[in-house]
């Protein structure tokens, strides 16, 4: 049942034109900065060569390139995330939904498998920009997958995060306000917490930019795929608990 709820997440989510026209823009937008870039390391290109230990066009090029995607993308995930639940109150479907014989499990890691394969075809459609690179320069293919694989979790979070808030309420614009002051808020809290003194450490491990900067340089620790497992299974838990209390009502 889990993929039947997914298969109809994903389903609905492309019959709107909503994500149509954000895959749209996303690469059109993105797309523009690729050449953009690419234009620049050409340019750098000559001075680059004659340094030792330079860095290629995986460090020059794609990883900005991403860097920006997961800027502009905190920004657009809430407009997808927040019709989840919120549109199923507004409708009166929801309780038809957690009344059926399905588990709150069932139904939560559903629509965030749904979300999570939107996801996962943006993700991939971006990839394709450093891949054509292939063609004519060398990529650090290690680097590639690490910056690939933290796009997936970032945005996995972002999905996790944005269910929950859609869970909260009917109305679909607090969903998505709610949802994009969450995660501004968990993008900032390192640069917050360079003021707190002792609370520096923490602030820094809660911090998405800083697990995202880390898997963007290539480094793949234990520890940032931890934090964003830890991140999705949170709220993914919270949202079956909001769910729960709905139930009850």
């Amino acid at each position: 049942m889990i993929f039947t709820i997914a298969r109809r997440e994903i389903s609905t989510m492309f019959l709107s034109p909503l994500a149509w026209i954000i895959l749209g823009i996303i690469q059109i937008v993105l797309g523009f900065m690729f050449l953009s870039l690419l234009d620049n390391y050409a340019i750098l290109q000559p001075q680059l060569m004659r340094l030792e230990n330079t860095p290629g066009v995986t460090d020059i090029v794609v990883a900005p390139l991403f860097q920006l995607a997961a800027i502009i993308l905190l920004m657009i995930m809430p407009l997808i995330t927040m019709r989840s639940f919120a549109e199923e109150k507004r409708n009166k479907t929801l309780t038809l939904l957690i009344s059926s014989p399905l588990s709150m499990i069932e139904i939560v890691l559903g629509k965030f498998l749904g979300l999570f394969l939107f996801v996962l075809i943006l993700v991939s459609l971006l990839m394709l920009m450093p891949l054509s690179l292939y063609m004519g320069s060398a990529l650090d293919t290690g680097k590639l997958v690490s910056i690939y694989l933290s796009m997936l979790l970032l945005l996995g979070s972002f999905a996790a995060i944005g269910l929950y808030i859609s869970s909260l309420t009917s109305n679909q614009t607090i969903a998505a306000v709610g949802t994009f002051g969450a995660l501004l808020m968990l993008w900032i809290i390192d640069w917050v917490g360079e003021t707190l003194g002792d609370g520096q450490t923490i602030a820094a491990y809660l911090s998405i930019l800083r697990h995202h900067q880390s898997m963007l340089e290539g480094v793949f620790s234990s520890s940032d795929l931890a934090y964003y497992l830890l991140l999705i299974v949170t709220f993914l838990v919270l949202t079956i608990r909001q769910l729960d209390r709905d139930r009850l009502l």
